[in-house]
């Protein structure tokens, strides 16, 4: 009798699933962004939100959660019910930095579904316009004769932004002093403004200040030149070899979403990359979208998994101080 009940509440589940699946959603999606509004992660969010509500069928909220290098935004989603109506829109720093130096109690690997690898960018070195050095050759040497004389805005510790300019020290012998920001889009401002001297942000956000002239780009991370800025050598051709940090982006639901509700908002992810003026936009924003195999919830959880495995006993043997 036992062995009966429990195949029949193992079928009853599973018909509930079922049809919470084919009517999903309802009512409108939270999409957690766990920076500030007008940074990177922002705007791509804001981006993908419409081709989202098209495919979906129900409008896209996102919400700015900031704080203590993401963690705060991640919390916030991995505490939400797990039936696809929140979802988090996070990235290197929010999913590995920050955790690896934040206190939280969520396991990041564990406590979320994956749901979609997004798209990636790179992030480089610029500075204000007023800084004395023209190229990287001349910024090296510059931070070599005036130790901890330059500002380096990053967007708290254990950033990827953070974790790039302790590698530039650490690869020059060169020190400067860290000044940690909410987000992108204020560090970027005062960058621009001339409050601080340099950063290493997502090139993403800083294309247009860079054409415009608003600010100085030395060299940008990865492998190859990057594509929208082509004059822009790379670390490694700047003589700062293995910067392969990059700044990509995933999309999880809380843990226990059931499947069918992963897959689905999945689909709606894959659909909106198949456009072909969706691929253009996020072309002239430097964005790379990852190839068709790599943007289903196995590979986001791969590549998470290996980023981590990768990058915690760094950041962790790096000594980072929490601001």
């Amino acid at each position: 009798m036992r062995y009966l009940l429990s195949v029949f509440a193992c079928a009853l589940l599973s018909f509930a699933s079922s049809i919470a699946a084919q009517t999903f959603p309802s009512k409108p999606i939270t999409l957690i962004v766990p920076f500030a509004a007008g940074g990177p992660t922002d705007t791509l969010a804001r981006i993908l939100a419409e081709p989202l509500k098209q495919s979906l069928g129900q409008a896209i909220l996102v919400e700015d959660v900031t704080g203590a290098g993401g963690t705060i935004g991640l919390t916030r989603a991995a505490r939400a019910a797990p039936d696809g109506y929140t979802v988090i829109l996070g990235n290197w720093t929010s999913h590995v930095g920050g955790p690896a130096l934040y206190p939280i109690q969520q396991d990041v690997l564990q406590d979320f579904e994956p749901v979609a690898r997004l798209p990636v960018s790179r992030l480089w070195v610029t500075g204000k316009t007023g800084f004395p050095a023209k190229d990287a050759a001349e910024l090296v040497a510059w931070l070599k004769a005036n130790p901890n004389k330059a500002s380096f805005g990053t967007v708290g510790a254990g950033s990827a932004v953070h974790i790039c300019g302790i590698y530039l020290q650490n690869a020059t012998g060169t020190q400067f002093q860290f000044v940690p920001y909410r987000g992108a889009a204020p560090a970027y401002q005062d960058l621009i403004a001339g409050n601080i001297d340099l950063t290493c942000m997502d090139a993403s956000a800083g294309l247009a200040y860079q054409r415009s002239g608003r600010i100085k780009a030395y060299a940008v991370a990865g492998n190859g030149r990057w594509t929208p800025a082509p004059d822009v050598p790379t670390l490694s051709e700047a003589g700062v070899a293995g910067m392969d940090l990059t700044f990509w982006n995933g999309l999880w639901a809380p843990r226990g979403t059931p499947k069918e509700l992963v897959a689905k908002l999945n689909l709606a992810v894959v659909d909106a990359f198949a456009d072909a003026k969706m691929r253009q936009r996020l072309a002239d924003l430097g964005m790379e979208i990852p190839r068709r195999d790599q943007q289903t919830p196995e590979a986001l959880g791969a590549y998470h998994k290996a980023e981590t495995e990768k990058w915690w006993p760094i950041i962790k043997a790096a000594g980072i101080k929490l601001d």
